[in-house]
């Protein structure tokens, strides 16, 4: 997915510094962003008081949306550097497109998941015709230094580990909790899971306490380590946590989030991730004038053009908390 941000801003993230090095609950507040015509997201990551979790960089809630008379998501093509992007549904459909000749409907609980590396374009569309409500969340990851050049590629799974407990089931989306492990290609210590709580439920979910990690609500009422998260927030935990106290009062949708700090600072502007301005102005007009990124054959309408960079050149920060 895109950001649709036509004043997006230049963003430093990363660094230990950022990090807290023992266990809150420091609840993150969405800021809302339109989506194309119909859809409009939460976005969780990046935000005012918390840049990163791990190497997971941005983090968008959407729905759930009844499109049944509209036309659902309708993102152009668009490019990305340096990252991995992860679709995740619990309601609809989106079809994939990308610059590689990728062509994939994901469904509910089946991980897309595209690599960037050097450089790839990719659409996203609700298909025609498409289920009523439309779910889901989009996040992307930050490849470290030593794999952002990779060839970019995209991998879809279907069938997904789980990890279950009374009142609890958690599947795998990237990485390792508890023993199972993701199919999909991660590049630094990371996990991210699905989690499923019947009303009731109480569980204690183990964690590695090098991690920092976060939690995303995305339906119902829970409880996470006692604090109560609504739909479409996040609470960040820091790290140095073995265990995770959870309680459902009804059905409810989590997401954990969380790996090891990400030792680099990056900057993130629009789409692309890099380690300075000057190579973030240069995939822009990459982007704008050469054909780097690719062509998505078969999307019906024109690409989306890249927004103007601030001014001033701005480079990653100390380490400073």
């Amino acid at each position: 997915m895109s950001n649709l941000d036509r004043q997006a801003a230049l963003s430093v993230c990363g660094g230990r510094g950022f990090v807290v090095a023992e266990p809150v609950r420091e609840l993150l507040t969405p800021r809302h962003v339109r989506l194309g015509e119909s859809t409009e997201v939460r976005r969780l990551l990046p935000n005012l008081g918390r840049r990163m979790v791990g190497a997971w960089a941005f983090v968008d809630h959407y729905g759930p949306d009844d499109i049944a008379d509209e036309p659902g998501m309708q993102v152009p093509p668009h490019p990305h550097m340096g990252l991995q992007t992860v679709s995740w549904l619990h309601d609809g459909e989106v079809l994939h497109r990308d610059s590689v000749g990728s062509l994939r409907t994901i469904r509910p609980r089946e991980l897309g998941l595209m690599t960037s590396g050097r450089a790839i374009s990719h659409s996203e569309e609700s298909p025609k015709p498409h289920a009523r409500f439309l779910h889901g969340a989009q996040l992307w990851v930050a490849l470290p230094s030593a794999h952002r050049h990779v060839e970019p590629h995209f991998q879809h799974h279907i069938d997904l580990p789980t990890v279950s407990a009374p009142g609890l089931t958690a599947t795998l989306i990237l990485g390792e909790l508890d023993g199972a492990a993701s199919p999909g290609t991660a590049y630094t210590p990371i996990v991210g899971a699905d989690l499923a709580l019947t009303a009731g439920a109480e569980a204690r979910l183990p964690l590695d306490p090098d991690f920092e990690y976060a939690v995303l609500s995305m339906s119902g009422s829970a409880e996470v380590d006692g604090v109560p998260v609504q739909p479409g927030s996040m609470l960040y935990l820091g790290c140095g946590r073995s265990e995770l106290p959870l309680r459902a009062d009804s059905d409810a949708g989590l997401m954990l989030l969380g790996g090891e700090p990400f030792e680099e600072e990056i900057v993130m502007w629009w789409n692309f991730i890099g380690r300075s301005h000057e190579e973030i102005e240069e995939a822009r007009r990459a982007w704008t004038e050469t054909s780097r990124f690719g062509e998505v054959k078969g999307y019906d309408g024109d690409r989306l053009p890249a927004p103007e960079l601030p001014p001033g050149p701005l480079k990653p920060r100390g380490r400073v908390r």
